[in-house]
């Protein structure tokens, strides 16, 4: 089905807000804002709004906010949903409460990649607070797909014109669970299939869409792209390979160092991220609020 895109690319910046670019293509920092205040303020939030369209991911320090306030500001953008593996916040549901290290070495968030994107309608987006922090270490990057998708070369474009891939959460948070665990998950998100290059609803952009929960093309196969086997199963492979790494590109990347009270709010649409783990033993601790999104076309 053909949808229809009513929302100009260029977001409406009115300059409420000061907001201080932190690379030339992703990430902004804003100052003297009060995430709280956008609750019940509409001119604020259209603003953070836009900015959040134009920059990609947004950043704030010192934000005191309480976690009903955290839901309630993320709320603004859109209903909230839990993680089938993480939970949530008894009292605050929608809030995601992530503690690592101490007991354990962090695992397997350190890839990069694009949140839920084994759902049928992945995130629109999250607003991530820091809670508390390694003494150093404990980095998150952020990375624009939009402009991955614009640099690749022509060719490789013409490539990914109507090609669709599959996307598990069975292959990546199941594969650590018992086998029965792991089918009951796989049975709960049957695997989605998303366009490789998906449309911003909002903006128009197209942004490159396979990641870390990327597992292989459902449509790869035609007598156009395949002549012999070899085409098919380590061509397609590479393609998609070559397709995840650009995400590793540092020209498409902003890193945010966090302190207690700091925010991100990062469009899900168009970006990935990477949480860096270089701080075990040493704890740190997030809390995180998820906005249903919509299904990529």
């Amino acid at each position: 089905m053909t949808q229809t895109l009513t929302t100009p690319a260029s977001p409406q910046v009115r300059g409420i807000v000061e907001a201080e670019p932190l690379t030339t293509t992703i990430g902004a920092q804003l100052h003297d804002v009060n995430l709280a205040d956008a609750i019940g303020d509409d001119e604020l939030f259209t603003e953070i709004h836009a900015l959040l369209l134009r920059h990609r991911v947004l950043f704030l320090r010192d934000q005191t906010f309480s976690r009903a306030e955290h839901v309630a500001f993320a709320q603004r953008f859109g209903p909230l949903m839990d993680h089938p593996v993480a939970g949530s916040d008894p009292d605050h549901p929608g809030l995601v409460r992530i503690s690592r290290g101490s007991e354990r070495k962090p695992d397997y968030e350190n890839a990069l990649h694009t949140d839920g994107t084994w759902r049928e309608r992945p995130g629109l987006g999250a607003v991530l607070r820091c809670v508390e922090t390694p003494p150093v270490g404990g980095d998150t990057i952020w990375v624009d797909m939009v402009e991955a998708y614009r640099r690749l070369p022509e060719h490789v474009k013409a490539q990914l014109d109507g090609l669709r891939a599959r996307h598990s959460i069975e292959a990546t948070f199941g594969a650590v669970l018992p086998t029965e665990q792991r089918h009951a998950l796989a049975a709960q998100f049957p695997d989605a299939e998303h366009p490789v290059v998906r449309t911003h609803p909002e903006t128009g952009e197209k942004a490159l869409f396979v990641n870390a929960f990327t597992t292989h093309f459902v449509n790869f196969h035609t007598p156009e792209r395949v002549r012999f086997g070899q085409d098919y199963a380590p061509g397609a492979a590479q393609l998609l390979g070559y397709l995840i790494s650009q995400a590793a590109v540092p020209e498409y990347q902003v890193r945010w160092r966090w302190t207690p009270g700091s925010v991100a709010i990062w469009d899900n649409r168009s970006t990935q991220h990477y949480a860096v783990q270089d701080y075990w033993p040493a704890v740190r601790k997030m809390e995180r609020a998820e906005i249903v999104g919509d299904r990529p076309f």
